[in-house]
């Protein structure tokens, strides 16, 4: 018989080392709080960092973890004063998708209308905070989004990178008949890619080494191109006559392709990093970016952005199912996790649904 004071997670104890195990159920909600049942849970390149070398950045690991932070739910109850991300009155059995970021609303950021920068910031899956990979959980109600029976369990836990996606563009400030080049085409760069389309950009580059990640790009109307097989940098050159693309968008593991981004754009065009380096460092050619006085600017997580990507899924303007490759139970998260770290079985986007 099930032990109803007990639940399933899913903790990261080390490198590599992930664990399915039992840990008390959080109990009722407290003021401004729901209790949420996890439904799905995306596994996103971060949870990847994480999970090869129990850091990520400067933040090492110090103690077991739960991870996940791409996720959506059901309301299983709330506390009082709980009031949704649209500041209504959330509901017991709504169907939500989470932020996970729990800004403290009160700091010099939050006050000035930057939560992503929050000087307090909790945030799910990341060293101490545990993530979404478990049965249940407490998360501040405001941090919930009513979704629409249209969007399923695996597309709401998605709006998460939509909204990365989001900010990204926001602060790349694409215009109509831009040029555009995208490194990396993963969930992150698809959904940049869906995203820069519908801002106006007319050509749109994107790099990847693995074919059926640039199967889904060109299905997308980018223009694909193969880093094993060719120099994506020399291939953009080549196509613009010379001149570069006016903004490009690193989305990949900030390694090689930081550089490689400074030497795809036009001079004074604009880089938005947002993939996040393996050894903790961001490396340019000094010449390159001075002299081609370039705007660079580096994207932190998200802001504002839920209702604009439950409105952009809900309106079909934006493709979320077609991103999901691979599903697993919770209880087979360590495999899951194991294969898309290498990249194994055609892997694009992982669900683990609970």
């Amino acid at each position: 018989m099930t032990d109803p004071t007990m639940m399933t997670a899913v903790r990261l104890h080390g490198p590599a080392d992930l664990r399915v195990e039992q840990l008390p159920h959080p109990g009722p909600p407290g003021p401004g709080q729901a209790l949420l049942r996890v439904t799905a849970v995306g596994v996103c390149g971060s949870d990847l960092h994480t999970y090869k070398d129990a850091r990520i950045g400067d933040v090492q690991l110090e103690s077991p973890l739960i991870l996940g932070h791409e996720f959506a739910a059901v309301v299983e109850a709330v506390g009082p004063d709980a009031l949704d991300g649209n500041f209504q009155l959330l509901q017991p059995g709504s169907r939500v998708a989470v932020d996970p970021a729990q800004p403290c609303g009160q700091c010099e950021m939050c006050e000035q209308g930057h939560p992503n920068l929050c000087l307090h910031l909790h945030f799910c899956g990341s060293y101490p905070h545990p993530g979404s990979l478990c049965q249940w959980m407490h998360m501040p109600a405001h941090t919930c989004f009513s979704i629409p029976d249209t969007i399923d369990d695996a597309s709401a836990a998605l709006l998460e990178p939509l909204g990365i996606a989001v900010h990204a563009v926001d602060l790349a400030r694409i215009r109509v008949a831009d040029s555009v080049a995208i490194l990396g085409a993963g969930s992150i760069g698809l959904t940049i890619l869906q995203m820069v389309k519908l801002a106006g950009a007319t050509t749109v580059f994107i790099s990847d080494k693995f074919p059926w990640r640039l199967a889904l790009a060109e299905k997308y109307g980018g223009i694909p191109i193969n880093c094993d097989q060719t120099d994506p940098v020399q291939t953009v050159l080549q196509q613009t006559g010379g001149r570069g693309v006016d903004v490009a968008l690193e989305a990949a593991w900030a390694d090689h392709s930081v550089n490689q981004s400074a030497e795809m754009a036009r001079m004074g065009g604009r880089l938005v990093m947002v993939g996040i380096s393996e050894d903790d460092r961001l490396v340019f050619n000094h010449s390159t970016v001075r002299r081609k006085g370039l705007t660079i600017r580096l994207a932190r997580r998200m802001k504002h952005t839920y209702p604009r990507s439950i409105h952009l899924v809900k309106q079909g303007l934006i493709d979320l199912p077609g991103l999901v490759s691979h599903r697993f139970p919770l209880n087979q998260t360590p495999n899951a996790f194991a294969m898309n770290l290498a990249y194994r079985e055609n892997v694009q986007k992982v669900i683990i649904e609970v």
